[in-house]
């Protein structure tokens, strides 16, 4: 069973300067910790040793944690707005947040957790590392490409709000789709600490006033399990306006 220890975030401190230094300002009291730091603590995960009674262990618990979340998403769904809900997929779920404005899918089993300076997290309870989190930062400008092309934004973030300096990343790919006339922005990254590889998919837009970051991922030695999960969660995700 993974052990929860602290760990190196994959977001690191979003302080004042972490946003501004790519053209974001933060509006007093956006943040409810004030002048402090917000820290996105990602759980890590410690290598087992790789046995079948083991397997079998973590194939059962993820069925009872599967079970056992069925209500709360039942509700969860059964909530949701019909004209914005996310299109619902085999395997996953829908969540539509109707005050700020989006809506994506995740992957079923996946729980939701209160992280300081997230809107909202789903993660996986057995692989910590799997997770999608949505944050949202307020903005004057209208359109993602007005901080310039993929690449160059998606740099800028990975190095200054998505990567802690303690750890190694590297940008894979950065490319830009349009979705009902809006601009979205999605890239892959790996980020690399000292005891996992964490691998990445962002996507950033911008709409009602906000700039909407929407990421998920992997430990490196399951993405290839769980890419096109992830790809699913990424293609999902669509803001409307409020």
């Amino acid at each position: 069973m993974a052990s929860l220890q602290n760990s190196p975030s994959l977001y690191h401190s979003l302080s004042p300067t972490s946003f501004s230094q790519i053209g974001l300002q933060r509006k007093p009291g956006s943040f409810p910790c004030c002048g402090r730091c917000i820290s996105f603590i990602t759980r890590a995960e410690q290598s087992l040793p790789s046995s079948t009674s083991n397997s079998q262990v973590r194939s059962g618990r993820r069925e009872l944690i599967a079970v056992s979340v069925i209500a709360p998403w039942v509700s969860l769904e059964t909530q949701t707005s019909s004209s914005f809900a996310a299109e619902n997929k085999k395997g996953f779920l829908p969540v539509t947040d109707q005050k700020d404005g989006y809506s994506f899918l995740f992957p079923f089993g996946w729980q939701e957790v209160s992280i300081e300076g997230q809107d909202k997290v789903f993660k996986d309870v057995i692989e910590p590392l799997e997770s999608v989190s949505v944050n949202l930062i307020p903005t004057s400008k209208l359109d993602i490409r007005d901080f310039g092309p993929p690449q160059q934004l998606a740099e800028s973030l990975i190095k200054r709000v998505l990567v802690p300096p303690s750890q190694k990343s590297k940008l894979i790919e950065a490319s830009e789709h349009d979705v009902d006339g809006k601009a979205y922005y999605t890239f892959e990254f790996i980020a690399q600490a000292p005891n996992y590889t964490r691998h990445a998919l962002s996507t950033v837009c911008i709409g009602n006033g906000k700039f909407y970051t929407l990421t998920t991922g992997a430990n490196e030695r399951r993405w290839g399990k769980m890419k096109d999960k992830l790809h699913e969660v990424i293609d999902s995700f669509k803001i409307f306006n409020v």
